[in-house]
């Protein structure tokens, strides 16, 4: 027998090819998360294409002028929002890019202690005290000032990437059906096919799930924003609600950059911004632990403890990306499963009860 034979060689290969395809993806992981959250977005607006396909004035039951009125209606919705509240933001951003500097050169120094106490009428020990933690976490305060110069920095790069988002989801939404059939015909035998397409449209079915559930979380988020904020007289809560409900879609970098955002603006204006920022954290504990696997887990049909343990394994294993994509995946993970456990049953090979056994059991029934 000649070494090595055939089975060891196709064993071989195959290791070998799928090696490479995980390295190509890891390669290409930017841009394939790209690709993922452009059908996410698509996934957001569809019902919006839907309903204008079905009501439209002009292009009734036509598919590429339905997405093209939504992207207009977008369009012209942001820039009469723009138009309207870009003069103040345009000048309370100047501000807080210039007292950024300030509020981190005073927090590295242990100056801002100072400031407080003076604000909040702090006695002299308060503000001994307050000045020596800061003293003692110095390094750590200086890491944190280098981490937002790192993140500032990828602000525009990141800027990039979001811009590109909608314009792939132009294509997802306009031939979506088509470039899943084409896929299936060039990926996968005919005997197959119709199994992949079973299990396609079940995961249609659990994205659409999956974002309507982001939406009703979105929702919470804007409606207690709204309530913090108002209720402690923010300048432009309104604004700010409206950018941490969108953000909520983001894991992580989403509501960090909306507090960052909510402090800012509160240092900026003396507002109470210490005791917005402790109901942030508790809103965020609230949302992670006990909103999020409830609603994700009763949308998905998936328990709200395994949902919640997707979250924190996705996030151990692949950090952002790992978090939003853990229950998704879960549920994908899930459907493929049933679907083929279903076809299984349903393949000729699969054993069948005979005539004799199906008697049987239905005369015990019967007894």
């Amino acid at each position: 027998m000649a070494f090595p034979d055939r089975r060891t060689v196709d064993v071989l290969l195959t290791i070998l090819f799928f090696a490479m395809v995980c390295v190509a993806v890891y390669c290409a992981r930017r841009i394939l998360l790209v690709f993922v959250l452009a059908v996410f977005f698509a996934y957001l607006i569809n019902p919006v294409v839907m309903f204008l396909q079905r009501h439209s004035f002009f292009f009734r039951n036509l598919r590429g002028p339905a997405v093209m009125e939504v992207y207009v209606a977008f369009l012209i919705l942001i820039a009469l929002l723009g138009h309207g509240l870009a003069p103040s933001l345009a000048r309370n951003t100047a501000k807080l890019v210039d007292e950024i500097p300030v509020f981190l050169d005073g927090l590295s120094t242990g100056d801002i202690a100072t400031e407080l106490g003076n604000k909040y009428d702090w006695s002299e020990e308060q503000e001994v005290r307050v000045k020596a933690f800061l003293g003692r976490h110095k390094v750590d305060v200086q890491a944190l000032v280098r981490g937002a110069d790192r993140y500032l920095s990828n602000a525009a790069e990141l800027l990039g990437w979001l811009f590109l988002i909608p314009v792939l989801a132009i294509f997802f939404l306009r031939d979506g059906d088509h470039i899943a059939d084409v896929l299936i015909l060039v990926l996968f035998p005919a005997a197959m096919r119709r199994s992949v397409r079973a299990v396609a449209d079940e995961l249609h079915l659990i994205l659409t799930k999956y974002i309507r559930a982001q939406i009703v979380l979105c929702g919470l988020s804007f409606v207690f924003y709204s309530l913090v904020l108002n209720l402690f007289r923010f300048p432009h809560a309104l604004v700010l609600a409206l950018m941490g409900g969108l953000l909520e879609f983001i894991p992580v970098v989403g509501w960090l950059s909306t507090a960052a955002a909510i402090a800012g603006v509160g240092m900026i204006s003396h507002s109470h911004w210490i005791w917005v920022a402790g109901l942030l954290l508790v809103w965020r504990l609230i949302q992670d632990y006990y909103t999020t696997p409830r609603i994700m887990g009763h949308q998905l049909e998936i328990q709200p403890l395994a949902a919640l343990f997707a979250v924190l394994v996705g996030g151990a294993v692949g950090g952002i990306v790992g978090i939003y994509l853990a229950i998704p995946v879960m549920a994908s993970m899930g459907v493929i499963r049933r679907v083929c456990g279903e076809a299984e049953q349903d393949s000729p090979h699969h054993p069948q009860p005979s005539v004799e056994v199906a008697s049987s059991v239905a005369a015990t029934a019967g007894d």
